[in-house]
């Protein structure tokens, strides 16, 4: 496929955002440099620096990141350029960090952005632990009173977002690579119907066997203070593992618990559902809707990033838990039935 060169305008502010990115986290990136265990690197993660990335990501200039649009492609080079900033090797095509698919609409053409950590183990690494989130969002609508027309989605999902570039550079900074592989993927058409997902689930860089797990934060940036619900906790034994750790790190003030809306069917609601239903044990970290849910006020003063800040630690230690595990993850087997048998893998 030929990828959809990016317009002027996304070029540019792609490059305003790498140049804003590099100087507003060069002090975190030092600190990181200098790191030897995971209990170093994870300060790396701190709120201002969620905070920044919200702004980026959620400013008037991206335009709402529809699937497709200038801004989306904008947000796009970022994470790209993020990834190789931090020496992450690419997963996307012919050698770059970012992967192309025609819109099913046919409405053009829109990338997902692809990091691959290579893990440390000559017996692990050749399986990969998957760290997702959405970039896109709805775009530009109808203007109200004031004129704004750009529903920004601060928190769905640049908080998701923001939460996987933090842990990304928290584990590139680690002395030793966690055991397994781990790929950070950030997609585009979640709101259009899990596009980006679908794409990459169906063409990964690597085989779909290898994938042990799923990683998915969607909105982790309001809502309780101390809380984040874990959708799909049940569904592998991955849940075991959250709890182990939640319960090893109550530092971080952040308790995962168990979905909270299931006749809400999130489960199937979001990009992990694409890994899940071609056999990948995957989770689903989520702070429930809100009024702004999907409407023009959820904007960067509404996000919590001292939160989202925290939502983004406790994944950095589940990921390692997974990453560094001796066996892969393993699907309850009633749920195994339910979503990967029902699905017709």
């Amino acid at each position: 496929m030929s990828p959809l060169r990016p317009s002027a305008s996304a070029g540019f502010l792609a490059a305003a955002l790498v140049a804003a990115a590099a100087c507003s986290t060069s002090e975190p990136l030092a600190r990181a440099a200098d790191s030897d265990a995971p209990a170093r690197t994870e300060p790396a993660i701190t709120p201002a620096d969620v905070l920044h990335r919200v702004e980026l990501l959620a400013h008037d200039s991206m335009a709402g990141r529809a699937t497709p649009s200038p801004g989306l492609e904008a947000a796009a080079h970022y994470v790209a350029g993020e990834f190789r900033r931090m020496g992450l090797e690419p997963g996307g095509d012919d050698g770059s960090h970012l992967q192309w698919y025609t819109t099913p609409n046919g409405d053009g053409e829109a990338p997902n952005a692809v990091g691959i950590l290579r893990g440390s183990d000559p017996d692990l690494q050749d399986e990969y632990l998957v760290f997702s989130a959405h970039m896109d969002h709805v775009g530009v609508r109808a203007p109200d009173e004031r004129g704004d027309s750009i529903w920004n989605g601060a928190d769905d999902n640049a908080s998701g977002t923001a939460a996987i570039l933090e842990v990304a550079e928290a584990m590139a900074a680690l002395e030793t690579a966690p055991r397994r592989s781990v790929i950070f993927l950030l997609v585009s058409g979640e709101e259009m119907g899990l596009w980006g997902s679908d794409h990459f689930a169906r063409n990964p860089p690597v085989p779909v066997r290898a994938l042990v797990a799923n990683v998915n934060a969607d909105m982790v940036g309001r809502n309780w203070t101390d809380t984040i619900v874990a959708i799909g906790k049940d569904h592998s034994d991955l849940g075991a593992t959250l709890e182990s750790v939640n319960a090893a790190h109550p530092e971080l003030g952040m308790t995962a618990i168990d979905d909270l809306w299931p006749q809400q069917n999130f489960f199937r609601r979001s990009d992990h559902y694409n890994f899940a239903r071609r056999g990948v044990p995957a989770i689903f970290f989520f702070n429930g809707t809100h009024e702004d849910y999907h409407g023009r006020n959820d904007e960067v003063e509404k996000i919590d990033e001292e939160k989202a800040s925290r939502v983004a630690r406790l994944l950095y230690r589940f990921g390692l838990a997974v990453a560094e595990a001796d066996e892969a993850p393993k699907w309850d087997p009633e749920s195994y039935e339910a979503i990967v048998d029902a699905a017709g893998r």
